[in-house]
């Protein structure tokens, strides 16, 4: 049997036909075709077949092949073929058309189009419909001005549609890798400092990277100058910067299955730090390292070259992260709550004492 299922063709329904002619049962049928049973039991309920124990006692001419017909059968289902199940709703120039381009024109992608007309008309089922049903819509839109159009307005803008995953990790473990799961409590409180967030940010064409560590209780945010992304490099890189962090400030940290962490064993050795692994195509497990990621872009842009900013460079920009109030630590920086010698009064003073002497 073939794992993708293919509809029977006319030659098919020919043996079927010449099958229940010469009286074999369907068993027999469907291993001279190697098809399933139910499919050829399908195939003949669809077309009126009628099975012998339902012809029994009737009287009258019994009909050939139990009123099968492979060419019968064969026009059926060329035309069922041509016929859509159901009707399309998002077709260019209805009602529905216009207000999903016209959400799409506002910089909205599909999914918050979908939400946006759920919450707009919550009692109009016409005018509600899912992202996958725009997005099937815009990519089997035959080619010309308005395809071009439509998919500029996706945020992407990409001439194909990516295939979504299936959840199978297509890169490989990592060696003696320690889940996420066995993470201790400790780590998902944050109440203890010294837990951390790494990942690696990609500069141009992915020539270039810069690695990232945010501790998880205090957001202090530490960057890494990493020559390249290969794993040697990022555990230099990282080495270098964890070891300048006292030893009961560098307890543990939680990483992608990223192939730059491959030397995570050697990490371990030289820095005393427990690394743990997030699960696959799961980045809320690291999610204030993602955030902190996005801060970053405003002075690591991904159009730009990271391999000509120094270490020092680096710790400057890291600086002006962790000296931002932050709401979520009620107005306090970063940097007060996990550096003990950090005067926010003084750093401050700085920057406004030239604004004061102006006025």
């Amino acid at each position: 049997m073939e794992d993708t299922y293919k509809h029977l063709d006319c030659t098919e329904r020919a043996v079927i036909q010449v099958g229940l002619e010469q009286g074999h049962s369907l068993r027999s049928i469907s291993q001279s075709l190697s098809r399933s049973v139910s499919t050829v039991s399908r195939e003949l309920q669809r077309n009126h077949w009628k099975p012998p124990s339902s012809r029994s006692g009737r009287r009258g001419r019994r009909p050939v092949a139990g009123g099968y017909r492979a060419t019968r059968a064969e026009h059926r289902a060329r035309q069922l073929a041509h016929k859509p199940r159901k009707d399309k709703r998002l077709i260019p120039g209805n009602a529905l058309w216009s207000k999903v381009v016209s959400l799409l024109q506002t910089g909205n992608s599909p999914e918050q189009v979908s939400g946006t007309l759920k919450r707009m008309h919550p009692k109009e089922p016409q005018f509600q419909i899912s992202h996958e049903t725009i997005y099937t819509a815009i990519y089997t839109m035959p080619r010309g001005e308005l395809r071009k159009e439509v998919i500029s307005l996706l945020r992407q803008s990409r001439k194909k549609r990516r295939p979504r995953s299936r959840g199978e990790d297509r890169r490989g473990s990592l060696p003696n890798m320690v889940s996420i799961h066995e993470r201790p409590p400790e780590v998902d409180e944050r109440l203890v400092p010294g837990h951390w967030e790494g990942d690696l940010i990609k500069g141009a064409r992915n020539a270039s990277a810069v690695g990232t560590l945010v501790e998880r209780t205090s957001l202090f945010v530490a960057l890494a100058k990493v020559d390249n992304g290969s794993a040697e490099s990022a555990q230099k890189g990282f080495s270098y910067v964890l070891n300048r962090i006292d030893a009961q400030r560098r307890l543990s940290m939680t990483y992608d299955q990223g192939k730059e962490m491959a030397c995570h064993e050697i990490l371990s050795e030289k820095t005393g730090i427990k690394v743990y692994f997030a699960d696959p195509h799961s980045p809320w497990q690291r999610g204030i390292n993602e955030n902190t990621n996005g801060l970053l872009r405003q002075y690591l842009p991904k159009s730009t070259d990271l391999s000509a900013f120094s270490q020092e460079e680096l710790d400057q920009i890291a600086l002006k992260l962790n000296a931002r109030p932050r709401k979520s630590l009620d107005w306090k920086c970063p940097a007060e709550i996990f550096l003990p010698d950090f005067d926010f009064r003084e750093y401050y003073g700085r920057i406004l004492e030239p604004v004061a002497l102006r006025t």
